[in-house]
């Protein structure tokens, strides 16, 4: 029930875990580790005292609870001790891998469970059954609608779970390799571990590295940053001196880009890739085939022809689309977002997925094209904006306004 990360394979140990296996195999930098695979989710699913199989019930909510209550078998637990002994006992990181993750067809960005800074054999198991108990969300359930696949859990969802050696980052990022052979690669980076990216509470920096070698590069003011201590993850001000400093030098974007390359040759086709760099090495955390593509970002030049009226950002999602500015700053203001409305917001994490069912389009005060937000606005197909500083001040609920997610303005709209 546990398989060393070197020999996983999609079909038993899920599509993330699947693909950094391949990369291993293929010589790449991945964190070794290892996976609980989709056997040890269904000897604790089908276990008699669960009662019915927990892809089946009508009440979701209960059999999520009972899942990630469940108890991990003894021989799992065994099992698990063991592999984590042959780590060195460090701090893992503790990430899904379902059956219909990270595929071509949709990515399920941030859709399930993944914890960092996790340690000892009692905390790594609790992590594994909240990973388990994600499958049944209702998140995922309204991801997995959105993306025309079945709302009603089944026998044919499955979970598998990565434990890996947990990266102390000084920098981390996420990269788009090309589509097509005259197209650039794309990086975003922040400083620490890479939740702030992919959950959109910081605006990373971003570079653009051009098939002849061109590095562009738009610095960002990244005021947090996310740090391990100990088996907490605490965030922390950026120190004024570094909230406008590049995170990496063009040698190391064009570095990154290579490797995304390399990535790309061996799975077969572009890839959405989340990395890290640790003591001035990059290790990738994680690959996924692109599903859709972001906007070209504008040229600079372009700024000069923008009314001083309007709100810019970062292009996030294609479309335009006019309608009332809803501000919603946490999950308190959940209740109030009804379909057509713009959501305006700090950020975007996966707990807000439901919500990208129902907005129009979405505005963010923080936030880069490929976090996982942004990633699911393209899967919606609805207009976003990202980055719009003091977004939530300057627009007010019930204002008409329309939002281009190709050029990234907001403007109010005449009445």
């Amino acid at each position: 029930m546990i398989v060393p990360l070197m020999g996983a394979v999609a079909d038993t140990c899920g599509g993330k875990a699947g693909t950094l296996g391949a990369l291993l195999r293929a010589g790449l930098p991945v964190p070794d580790g290892f996976v609980v695979s989709f056997a040890a989710y269904l000897a604790a699913v089908r276990d008699p005292d669960l009662g019915r199989f927990a892809g089946e019930p009508d009440d979701l909510a209960a059999a999520r609870q009972a899942l990630a209550a469940r108890p991990l078998h003894a021989t799992v637990i065994d099992a698990l001790g063991r592999a984590l002994d042959e780590l060195g006992d460090p701090a893992v990181a503790v990430r899904s891998s379902a059956a219909e993750e990270d595929t071509g067809q949709a990515s399920a960005a941030g859709q399930f469970e993944s914890f960092l800074a996790v340690h000892g054999i009692s905390d790594v198991a609790d992590a594994v059954r909240a990973c388990w108990a994600s499958l049944l969300s209702p998140r995922a359930i309204v991801y997995r609608d959105a993306s025309g696949r079945d709302d009603r859990p089944s026998a044919d969802l499955v979970m598998a779970v990565i434990v890996q050696r947990h990266l102390d980052a000084e920098v981390s990022g996420v990269m788009f390799t090309p589509a097509g052979p005259d197209d650039a690669t794309e990086i975003e980076a922040s400083w620490g571990l890479g939740p702030s990216i992919v959950g959109g509470t910081v605006t990373p920096d971003a570079y653009r590295v051009a098939e002849d070698g061109t590095v562009t590069r738009t610095i960002a003011d990244k005021r947090t940053r996310l740090d391990r201590r100990g088996t907490r993850l605490v965030v922390r001000d950026v120190p004024t001196r570094a909230r406008h400093q590049a995170t990496i030098d063009d040698a190391t974007a064009t570095q990154l880009a290579e490797l995304g390359r390399e990535i790309a040759g061996a799975l077969g086709g572009p890839q959405d890739i989340e990395w890290a760099i640790v003591d001035g090495r990059a290790w990738v955390l994680q690959a996924r085939p692109i599903t859709a593509a972001p906007p070209e970002r504008p040229s600079p030049s372009g700024a000069s022809d923008i009314p001083a009226t309007t709100l810019t950002g970062t292009p996030g999602s294609r479309g335009t689309v006019t309608g009332p500015a809803r501000i919603v700053r946490g999950p308190g203001d959940f209740a109030r977002v009804h379909p057509g409305d713009i959501l305006v917001c700090p950020f975007t994490d996966p707990a807000w997925t439901p919500l990208l069912r129902i907005a129009a389009g979405v505005v963010t005060e923080t936030g880069g094209v490929l976090s996982h937000a942004a990633i699911v606005a393209r899967e919606h197909a609805i207009p976003a904006v990202l980055g719009v500083p003091n977004a939530t001040s300057r627009l007010h609920d019930d204002t008409l306004i329309t939002i281009d997610g190709t050029t990234g303005i907001v403007a109010a709209t005449n009445a």
